[in-house]
């Protein structure tokens, strides 16, 4: 635990600090990413429902962000509000109908559904179709007491939204409801048989991830001051599964890693063009095949093989 809390505190005070060594809007949207991430993982590595559709939350939160500030005129805080409650509600629509299926059932149900609000998106009027919604205003936050305009305060702003979030599902994790969602992606008959309503918990599970990924993507929007088509898009569902996959499902920090990897190589190497889509597939394939816990999962494993080690005083084996 104190090694725990030891990487934990060197962790924020990177993260406090590296706005004045780094690009603050590259730092934002990797940290919006990364929260999204962590909301796919949620429902895929601690409930095992693979969606294909998650962009739908991410991309239409963006937005009802964008629409709520620059149409209607309102506080970002509202926005982001808005973000939210939408993409919850599109959450509990689609998962009412999806968690009636398990498997790739479920997953092409979420896909048809990312499908329609992709088709949707690029005839509603409010989204301005394949020109997105540009200009969003970053104003004040609290009042005007938050200056946005300066990059720097927007990040830590953005900070304290992600860590709010990662936070939230730390917590769901870590109490009894995450325990159920856990005994579910093991083994859900068993879980019934226990009396626990297995469809409930994943409904609840489905709802809170597709929440989460609206708060990224509403604090996407007010950080980059516009919402696209490639935000709702099958490729950005994709993408996140990627993000989840290469730093390993199932672990907290995990999606973190695998966000902060994957957008570093395409701010880096945007310069190659669609080549960097290339190098993607070839760690994805590495990744697979050589770390199947993903980064930080097969660290995990290897960190405690050699605590175990160690404590029992052999060496370990070459």
């Amino acid at each position: 635990m104190t090694t725990q809390r030891t990487v934990a505190l060197v962790l924020l005070a990177a993260a406090l600090a590296a706005p004045w060594f780094a690009y603050p809007v590259f730092l934002m949207t990797a940290l919006c990413f990364a929260l999204f991430a962590c909301a796919f993982n949620l429902l895929l590595g601690y409930v095992g429902l693979m969606s294909f559709g998650h962009a739908m939350f991410f991309g239409m939160a963006g937005y009802f962000y964008g629409h709520v500030v620059k149409a209607w005129d309102m506080p970002p805080e509202l926005g982001l509000l808005a973000g939210v409650a939408g993409a919850a509600a599109l959450g509990v629509i689609t998962g009412a109908l999806a968690i009636r299926r398990q498997g790739i059932y479920f997953a092409m149900i979420t896909l048809a559904f990312a499908q329609m609000i992709y088709f949707f998106c690029i005839q509603a009027p409010f989204t301005h179709g394949e020109d997105g919604l540009q200009g969003i205003p970053r104003k004040a936050l609290l009042g005007g007491l938050i200056p946005t305009k300066d990059d720097r305060v927007l990040y830590y702003v953005v900070l304290v939204i992600f860590l709010f979030g990662y936070a939230a599902i730390y917590r769901f994790i870590h109490s009894p409801f995450g325990q159920v969602l856990k005994a579910i992606r093991d083994n859900e008959q068993r879980a019934v048989s226990l009396g626990y309503e297995a469809d409930r918990y994943k409904l609840l599970a489905f709802v809170l991830s597709a929440a989460l990924a609206g708060l990224a993507g509403s604090t996407k929007a007010m950080v980059l001051q516009f919402a696209t088509l490639t935000d709702v898009s099958a490729a950005m569902s994709g993408e996140v599964v990627l993000m989840a996959l290469v730093g390993g499902l199932g672990t907290i920090i995990g999606p973190v890693v695998g966000a902060f990897i994957i957008i570093t190589m395409q701010n880096y190497l945007a310069a190659t063009g669609e080549f960097v889509l290339v190098i993607q597939g070839v760690i994805f394939v590495v990744i697979v095949m050589a770390f199947r816990k993903g980064l930080v999962g097969e660290l995990t494993d290897w960190w405690k093989s050699r605590r175990a080690t160690a404590d029992d005083g052999t060496p370990p084996s070459r």
